[in-house]
């Protein structure tokens, strides 16, 4: 019903407030708006402006009003008139906010800089499958008492270096470094809704799945949220805290829906224009989101806006890439156009999201970024439900079992995820069933922010069962998330078996998205409770990171240098692996029995991963025959040498095609 509109007024200028020292240039598409003023406050808390000035209207629909002087740090909102109704707003393009997000911040962001600001850049990778990525809410960080940090639940918290734990382990940054991750996926740190930023000192916690204002930092993590500068100075040195460390930060952004509906200020700006709709007459806002709307992203100036804002955060905050929530909410045009975009300014920017969406959308299912659509977003990674639910069993259902946790006759799907979800010469289901053709697109995990935690899951599938061999079965998960082709994905304690137990004793929180601290905190002394834990996470990671066999980058390759073992005892899987930097072959067995199993290696291999330890340094020389443990996976290594040669009997395949 908005085609005609995108058709007489599309502008593809800048828009929000324009900031010189000389003057500020205040612009907003407000196309069938009545009539525009501009409010300016010296002070966010302000009831009354100190300047009200009406705005011109004039071509494609945009409003404009030019300030002289330098009016960095006051504060701005618009006052829309719509069907004769006048609604004072904040701008949808505001750079930062005040207390709450209800006035924008006029902003000279170069003042705004850290010390080495500009003498550090992006976080480069090679291929995404050289990424290994951490999920990390940023109060859940640094609240417990147990870390010991100044800037408790606050951006700051990224920058103290040296805390220790009661048993004297590393914990914040200094323990994101030692684990070895490649980058840090921030939960949303953008301006939310549902914490009051206020009433700080009153415990508060959520997500942050409720947007506000897309371009402005969060005040609830900065040390003075009634100031718009001080969210943008500590935000940069968070980000530049972790690129000195090497480490990369990907910003979870959710542009398919706003937490509010009929009174956001998008729909204040423009009635219904920014929001899909149903009805014989769009009178209703369709909810394909489950949080009351979603953002209509195939509109001209509704795109524009998402990528105007990606940029922005890409740009003035060299945020290395992006996961994007329920993209299946997204059409696939602006999905590539937003690919593009980043990538003309960062081309090593890493992209994924979830493919799927959280209700009905009046969007065709094949206009979107669905999983299953894959291969027309190339650019982008998806988070693979199919390797979650392989693993360790249902997502949704507690007592439903995986692979490494009791379920039988899966050994099949288990080949299909841990060659990155494409098709491959020894699957010929995969033909049929492979969503994509590269495993840089296949995100692979275990546990995430949203529901059970690995460790909790473990506990609902197999309570009867002694914690030592739980902790085999996470073992065994975290070293199929990092031995398989793909993008690995872990979310943050899940190192030191993160666990979120609910009052009472024996449930867990699967939700959490505002539960207390007590249940969302990092645990820091579980770090040191769970050492074997952490240890054998770090050394999977560096293990993955040395090798480039498990980093391969398109099907045609791992269809060349990863072949599956046939024969093999009951549910064991196993693959060789070639065209490594440093190994001949590399052999991987995965062993989901409570019993330890047979094999034989023909010729002489180090073990660098088993049951309880994993690393870059051998473990222990096998030959001829060995045990994998119960609850394990082995990896084997041969170095390269002159002349190559074969370890182990031919599967039936080589055979008949010998």
């Amino acid at each position: 019903m908005f085609t005609h509109i995108d058709e007489k007024y599309a502008f593809d200028g800048e828009l929000g407030a324009i900031y010189s020292r000389e003057k500020t240039e205040f612009r907003l598409w407000a196309p069938e708006a009545e009539d525009v003023k501009l409010h300016i406050y010296g002070d966010c808390r302000e009831e009354n402006p100190v300047k009200k000035v009406s705005m011109t209207k004039g071509d494609n629909g945009v409003w404009s009003f030019t300030a002289l002087g330098d009016l960095d740090g006051l504060y701005y909102t618009y006052a829309v008139t719509n069907d004769g109704i006048e609604n004072e707003t904040v701008d949808i393009y505001a750079r930062s906010v005040g207390v709450n997000g209800a006035m924008g911040m006029i902003l000279n962001t170069e003042n705004c800089n850290p010390t080495g600001w500009e003498n550090h850049d992006y976080v480069k990778l090679d291929k995404y499958t050289d990424a290994c990525v951490y999920e990390l809410h940023v109060r859940d960080f640094s609240i417990d008492p147990s870390g010991g940090f100044c800037y408790k639940g606050r951006f700051l918290g990224f920058i103290e270096r040296g805390l220790v734990n009661a048993a004297g382990d590393s914990v914040g940054i200094d323990h994101i470094k030692d684990l070895g991750v490649t980058h840090v996926q921030l939960m949303p740190i953008f301006d939310y809704e549902r914490v009051d930023e206020t009433n700080l000192q009153r415990p508060q916690f959520n997500w942050g799945y409720d947007p506000r204002n897309f371009n402005s930092p969060n005040g609830s993590y900065s040390t003075n949220p009634f100031d718009g500068r001080t969210r943008v100075i500590e935000l940069k040195r968070l980000i530049h805290a972790l690129h000195s460390k090497g480490i990369g930060v990907i910003m979870d952004v959710v542009y398919n829906h706003t937490f509010a509906t009929a009174d956001s200020c998008f729909n204040k700006i423009y009635p219904k224009y920014y929001y899909r709709l149903w009805g014989e007459k769009g009178e209703h806002f369709s909810n394909g989101s489950g949080c009351g709307n979603e953002v209509a992203t195939e509109r001209a100036m509704v795109r524009k806006f998402i990528v105007d804002s990606l940029v922005y955060w890409a740009t003035e905050y060299k945020i290395d890439g992006f996961r994007f929530d329920l993209m299946g909410l997204y059409d696939i045009d602006t999905l590539n156009i937003i690919s593009a975009r980043l990538k003309e300014i960062n081309p090593n920017v890493i992209l994924y999201g979830e493919g799927w969406a959280g209700g009905d959308s009046p969007v065709d299912w094949n206009l979107r970024g669905m999983k299953l659509k894959a291969r027309h977003t190339p650019d982008f990674g998806y988070f693979s439900d199919d390797f979650r639910d392989t693993v360790k069993g249902n997502n949704f259902e507690n007592r439903i079992s995986g692979y490494v946790n009791g379920a039988t006759g899966n050994e099949e799907n288990v080949k299909e995820i841990m060659c990155g979800r494409i098709s491959h010469p020894q699957l010929p289901q995969m033909d049929k069933y492979a969503w994509t053709d590269t495993p840089a697109q296949s995100v692979n995990y275990v546990e995430a922010h949203d529901n059970l935690t690995l460790w909790d899951k473990l506990y609902y599938t197999n309570s009867t069962d002694s914690i030592e061999k739980r902790k085999s079965m996470d073992k065994m998960a975290a070293a199929m998330v990092f031995l398989a082709q793909g993008i690995p994905f872990i979310q943050a304690g899940q190192e030191f078996l993160r666990s979120k137990p609910l009052p009472g004793g024996n449930t867990f929180d699967h939700n959490s998205y505002n539960s207390p601290d007590a249940i969302n905190s990092l645990k820091w002394n579980r770090k040191s409770e769970f050492r074997d834990v952490y240890e054998y996470y770090r050394g999977l990671i560096a293990f993955r990171k040395a090798h480039s066999a498990f980093r391969m980058a398109d099907k045609q390759e791992i269809g060349e240098k990863m072949r599956f073992i046939d024969n093999l005892p009951n549910r064991v899987v196993g693959f060789l692996l070639y065209g490594d930097n440093e190994f001949e072959e590399i052999v991987v067995f995965l062993n989901p029995n409570d019993y330890p199993v047979d094999l034989y290696a023909f010729g002489s291999y180090e073990v660098y991963i088993d049951g309880t330890r994993a690393g870059t340094e051998p473990l222990r020389t096998i030959e001829g025959e060995y045990k994998a443990d119960p609850l394990s996976v082995i990896v084997l290594g041969r170095k390269k040498q002159g002349e190559a040669s074969r370890s182990l009997p031919e599967t039936d395949e080589q055979s008949e095609s010998a």
